[in-house]
C-alpha cells in the first residue's frame, strides 16, 4: 500500500459519517430537478429551508428558500438547453413535483447579477474552491486533476 492510499485510508476513517452523507437526498429534501424531453432524470441542484453563508434568499411558488446564485444560473441554462425544471420534495418514497418552472420566478437579474447564465456558471466553475475538508485534502494528492476536482457532475 502506498503512503497515499494510506493516507486517504485513514482520512476516510476519521471523518464522520455524516458529513460523507451530506450530499445524499433525504426525506424532507427539497430540490431543483433537471429532466430531458423524455423526463428522464439530468441533474438537482439542492434548496435550503435555513440561511447558511453564501446562500440568497429567494421565494418559489410563494414558498422562501435559499439557493445558492450557482443553482439560479443552473436553472435557467438548463431551460436553455430545452430541459423541464422544476422544484421536487423527497418524501421518502420518492419525488414529488411541487412547484413548475422556477426558471421564470427567480433569475440572476434577481439576486443583482448582471451575467448570461453561461457566463455565470463559467466563471463560478473557475471561482470555486473546495469547501469541505476531505475535498481540500484530496484536493492536494489530485494536483494533476486540478480542474476537474472543481466541476460539479451538473457541469461537465
Amino acid at each position: 500500500m502506498t503512503i497515499r492510499n494510506a493516507l486517504l485510508a485513514a482520512i476516510t476513517l476519521l471523518v464522520p459519517v455524516s458529513a460523507q452523507a451530506s450530499g445524499i437526498p433525504q426525506p424532507g429534501d427539497f430540490y431543483f430537478i433537471s429532466r430531458d424531453q423524455q423526463g428522464t432524470f439530468v441533474g438537482s441542484h439542492k434548496l435550503y429551508l435555513e440561511y447558511s453563508s453564501g446562500l440568497k434568499q429567494v421565494s418559489y411558488c410563494n414558498r422562501d428558500y435559499y439557493v445558492r446564485s450557482h443553482s439560479v444560473a443552473w436553472t435557467q441554462f438548463e431551460t436553455e438547453l430545452g430541459r423541464t425544471v422544476q422544484i421536487e420534495y423527497n418524501f421518502g418514497r420518492g419525488w414529488r413535483p411541487i412547484c413548475e418552472r422556477p426558471q421564470d420566478q427567480v433569475a440572476l437579474a434577481d439576486l443583482g447579477i448582471d451575467m448570461q447564465p453561461r457566463e455565470f456558471l463559467q466563471q463560478s466553475q473557475n471561482d470555486d474552491k473546495p469547501v469541505s475538508r476531505l475535498s481540500a485534502i484530496s484536493g492536494i494528492f489530485n494536483k494533476s486533476k486540478a480542474e476537474s476536482r472543481y466541476k460539479s457532475y451538473h457541469t461537465r
